[in-house]
């Protein structure tokens, strides 16, 4: 074993020592950059998600030896400052006003879709919660991240530390996530839908082929964006204020309210997360400070790069052998999550006579998140929904922690 070489050559268990924080640092830095540069190059590492090239990463590089399992950079930088300065600039795209009023009937699907999320979780811990030790913590974390996305992922899995299994819960939920959005496209073909749904989307591209404006759209998405030093700036300052603000109302309620009892402890566990005052004051800004919001730019790629370092540090601590044995029956327990979505969406959406490409869609943005419905309906050509999709996909950003943090409170995270 590598462990043992570098034990008994350099007097401890890993080649980097956990205190050679720039060692650590640059090889984080570095494995993010790779990750997020495949992801973009390559169509096989979309397929697999940077989020997961990252966490692989680190996964091989904590087995062999070559980092350690826990270190300051991991435990205390990442997870306590790029976490949660991330959450408040990813969130500053969810203005409530523009989300009710621009979405129209996709909002609705999306909801029961949700509503399908939660019962699918607690179907699902019902079933298997006997097999996998700490799942209720899961639970809350994969109901956050089908309702929302990665950065409710992020902020729940830092709400309820469930250990090792986090990097083995990522793996599944990645796994299936892609299995499904395959599922989607197929079903988008299949007759047995277009019989029971109408599908005017799909029979306008199949008549006039894949139009312009989709191929248009989907390169102004990915294009650069202009960026200041200034914009870097109050983007920060905006990030750090808002989480001081949470913090503090966090910590006051977490005090006032007694941790006794079930319904008392569910209601401590909410009100006392620090995690819901972040999304409950980003969503205000973003609501009521939308002229302010709109003269910020990189936002979106700062937030995000800051839940990547996150990614690569949840496959730290990670065993292959945990994974190994672990995934399996994650993957039934994100499947049978997936599959109630799936069967409240399709149900829900006949019964409210809901387009088929609605339906689609809106479950993508529940599992997926905004960007992977958005870019489900580019590829598609169903342009005019490329919009919607993205402000719904938003709105999930929003209710996901909240919802993980009563899933799991229920549950008794």
């Amino acid at each position: 074993m590598l462990t043992n070489l570098f034990q008994s050559a350099l007097g401890r268990s890993t080649l980097i020592a956990p205190e050679d924080t720039w060692s650590l640092l640059a090889l984080l830095l570095a494995s993010v950059a790779l990750a997020i540069y495949l992801e973009q190059r390559y169509v096989w590492a979309s397929k697999i998600s940077g989020a997961i090239i990252a966490l692989l990463i680190a996964l091989t590089a904590s087995n062999l030896g070559i980092i350690p399992t826990s270190c300051t950079l991991y435990d205390n930088i990442i997870w306590n400052y790029a976490v949660p300065l991330g959450i408040p600039l990813l969130l500053l795209q969810c203005n409530m006003r523009r989300i009710w009023k621009e979405t129209g009937r996709m909002l609705v699907i999306f909801l029961i879709g949700s509503a399908g999320t939660v019962a699918g979780a607690f179907i699902a811990y019902t079933l298997l919660h006997s097999y996998i030790p700490g799942l209720e913590g899961v639970a809350a974390m994969m109901t956050g991240s089908y309702i929302g996305g990665g950065v409710n992922f992020a902020a729940l899995a830092q709400e309820f530390d469930v250990g090792e299994i986090k990097a083995a819960a990522t793996v599944a939920d990645n796994l299936l996530m892609a299995l499904y959005f395959f599922a989607l496209i197929v079903i988008a073909g299949m007759g047995f839908f277009r019989r029971r749904y109408s599908h005017p989307h799909i029979d306008r591209v199949e008549k006039e082929g894949e139009s312009q404006e989709a191929r248009t759209q989907a390169a102004a998405y990915w294009s650069r964006k202009d960026i200041s030093l200034k914009d870097i700036a109050m983007n920060f300052a905006y990030a750090g204020a808002v989480v001081w603000a949470a913090k503090l109302v966090a910590g006051a309620l977490s005090a006032i309210i007694p941790d006794t009892g079930v319904a008392l402890h569910m209601l401590n566990t909410f009100f006392g997360s620090e995690y819901v005052w972040i999304t409950t004051v980003s969503m205000a800004c973003a609501t009521w400070g939308e002229h302010q919001v709109e003269k910020l730019s990189g936002s979106q790629e700062i937030g995000t790069y800051l839940i990547y370092l996150f990614l690569f540090v949840i496959g730290v601590p990670a065993s292959i052998a945990e994974i190994l044995h672990k995934t399996p029956l994650l993957l039934v327990f994100t499947a049978i999550m997936v599959a109630v979505n799936m069967l409240f969406c399709f149900v829900g959406g006949k019964l409210l006579h809901f387009d088929l490409e609605d339906i689609i869609l809106a479950s993508n943005a529940n599992i997926g998140g905004p960007t992977t419905a958005a870019g489900m309906a580019i590829s598609q050509g169903w342009s005019a929904l490329v919009g919607p999709v993205m402000l719904v996909g938003t709105f999930g950003y929003v209710i996901g922690t909240y919802l993980g943090i009563l899933v799991g409170g229920l549950l008794g995270a």
